[in-house]
């Protein structure tokens, strides 16, 4: 199965999203005649196999490195970096040139700028004197698509840039981005926006539509009905907590990167490549993996179970009965789905492996002891004890972030006594870590008495009785607490945020919501949601569709609960997640850990 989804279940064409950023590339290589060695940043490297066939490189004479503090080995007499602009990777860059000089090697230079160049890196390059031997462009690859319905931006640091070093390059990047999704699909009439980033990207977007505005005359009713923004930072209790669902499960243990797990060979069952690792794609490509990524662990467990049960009974029928032509031929479509049900059966028995042991099953009890704002001292012991046995250091971080914010902070006394725990545990130089983490309102002193009681409440984040089988509410993605982010969406799409008012102003951040020149006329908003309105159909009678974007990431579980609410009956609307990128509570907890040296 190929690693690139296919998209044809898309509800807008994001393929023609996907293909004008292949002709962009393919262009760029095109006009630099000849062979070439193309030099990529390794982060981009994933982007690129979502995008772009190696074979499709190969035909344009394109020779593929990765960029690192090595020097390149190649007989190209032309090379190409693309890069995105960050300064060590300029480093790495005229490192590469001086080597080249040094060695008497003459080479023509191209350097692309994914997805615009930048001053600041440009000032490297002069100051090492190589800009004069480049041929500066740009790649503008703003969006990637990674599914029919999830768009990354691929900006891994965006949170911590906006909340630690206040860098907001990011958020310009995100409304151009979106942007550029307007010019293809229509402006999009209704934008919600919730936390500082996100207030911040609904005024860049106006102020680029006021600027290059999209042509609204030919599209009557736009594809996307509404923008709802929302920042990281107004949820930070939901990727702290461990993610239940397969999709999720497999995220927080084997971590999934541009759409494929990467593990052993003899997990999958290819006990002659003992040692190999092996990439299995995970896309909406593979139908079961579609029925069951959304699901709760345990009901997976028990759905491969059933299906393994009847293939087998189908097997023993065949071989003790005569069965008619059209009887084999159903046998034999079932046999075709038997390297999917293998690959999930591997793939489960793996994950297993974790979630039956004690100490996540231990910590899952303390993650719902925290969200449900009981036992104060229970929860300060038990991490505690964490510190003092030297478990992990994100494991540990991660508790500590999700304790201090559903308390809004911990008391002078507490904070003091487990950030000197820490540095005696872990060594003095997490000071930055830990700094790092205050600034950002991960974990700090208290201010001021916590509302999390009431903001649980309030949006019904707890619910008894969770039935993961069938489920009736969002809650199930966690065994029993609903995604808070996700209630926004919900609340959002159902009847408004006005009703939620005074829980909004609860939260971090600002929040805004407007109706985008041109469309004050129409319906009003609030009435089009929560009714399906007839002009919540498009044209051609498909549902309009809802984007919801996150700013700072966004986590499998809360992807899998908005499918969930796409999928319900009475649903008006098809939502597509952007993301700046996909974030599970270490790889998000790990942006914060300082790496000194």
């Amino acid at each position: 199965m190929a690693q690139i989804p296919s998209l044809d279940n898309a509800p807008i064409n994001l393929a023609s999203i996907r293909d004008q950023s292949q002709k962009e590339l393919v262009m760029i290589l095109k006009n630099i005649r000849g062979q070439k060695c193309l030099v990529i940043d390794p982060k981009l490297s994933g982007s690129l196999s979502l995008l772009v066939q190696s074979s499709i490189l190969k035909e344009l004479g394109a020779e593929l490195r990765h960029l690192t503090s090595e020097p390149v080995q190649t007989d190209c007499t032309k090379v190409v970096f693309l890069v995105r602009a960050q300064l060590d990777l300029m480093k790495s860059i005229c490192s590469q040139i001086h080597h080249d000089t040094s060695k008497g090697i003459q080479r023509e230079y191209f350097l692309y700028f994914v997805p615009r160049r930048a001053v600041v890196c440009e000032k490297i390059l002069e100051e090492e004197k190589v800009h004069h031997l480049l041929t500066i462009g740009e790649y503008p690859l703003y969006l990637l698509p990674l599914d029919d319905d999830v768009l990354s931006f691929e900006l891994d640091t965006a949170y911590r840039e906006f909340t630690v070093d206040g860098d907001t390059t990011s958020l310009w990047h995100i409304a151009k981005a979106i942007h550029k999704l307007e010019c293809s699909f229509g402006v999009i009439p209704n934008v919600r926006a919730k936390g500082k980033a996100s207030v911040r990207v609904a005024d860049i977007l106006n102020r680029m539509q006021a600027e290059e505005p999209v042509n609204t005359a030919d599209v009557v009713v736009p594809d996307i009905n509404t923008l709802i923004l929302i920042d990281r930072e107004v949820d930070m209790v939901t990727p702290m907590c461990s993610q239940l669902t397969y999709e999720g499960l497999l995220d927080e243990f084997l971590g999934i990167n541009n759409g494929a797990v990467e593990l052993d060979a003899s997990i999958m069952g290819a006990q002659q490549q003992e040692g190999k690792k092996m990439k299995v794609p995970l896309n909406s490509s593979d139908k079961l993996f579609k029925e069951i990524r959304n699901q709760n662990f345990e009901v997976v467990v028990q759905v491969l179970r059933q299906r393994a049960t009847s293939m087998k009974q189908d097997y023993t029928e065949m071989q003790s009965t005569n069965q008619s032509v059209s009887e084999l031929k159903d046998f034999v479509k079932k046999l075709n789905s038997l390297p999917e049900m293998t690959r999930h059966i591997n793939l489960a028995q793996h994950l297993t492996k974790f979630t039956s042991k004690p100490s996540f099953l231990g910590r899952l009890d303390m993650e719902h002891t925290i969200v449900e704002s009981e036992s104060y001292d229970i929860c300060m012991e038990y991490i505690e004890e964490m510190i003092h046995k030297q478990e992990p250091l994100l494991n540990v971080l991660r508790l500590l972030i999700l304790f201090s914010i559903t308390n809004s902070g911990l008391p002078k006394r507490n904070f003091d006594y487990l950030r000197r725990e820490l540095l005696h545990s872990y060594g003095f130089e997490h000071m930055a870590t830990l700094n790092n983490l205050e600034k950002a309102g991960l974990f700090r002193k208290q201010e001021s008495k916590s509302n999390w009681i009431t903001i649980k409440r309030a949006l019904q984040l707890v619910v008894e009785d969770t039935d993961t089988a069938n489920p009736d509410d969002i809650s199930y993605v966690f065994s029993g607490y609903a995604p808070l982010s996700i209630r926004l969406v919900q609340h959002a799409i159902r009847s408004g945020w006005r009703p939620i008012e005074e829980i909004l102003r609860m939260l971090p951040g600002p929040h805004s919501d407007s109706k985008r020149s041109g469309f004050a006329s129409s319906p009003s908003y609030d009435n089009l949601l929560g009714s399906v309105h007839n002009s919540d159909k498009v044209g051609d009678g498909r549902r309009s569709v809802v984007l919801v974007v996150f700013i700072g990431g966004v986590t499998f579980a809360e992807i899998n609960a908005l499918r969930f609410l796409s999928s319900q009956e009475g649903m008006a609307y098809d939502l597509i997640v952007l993301t700046t990128n996909i974030v599970n509570g270490h790889t998000l907890t790990d942006t914060f850990v300082e790496k000194l040296g």
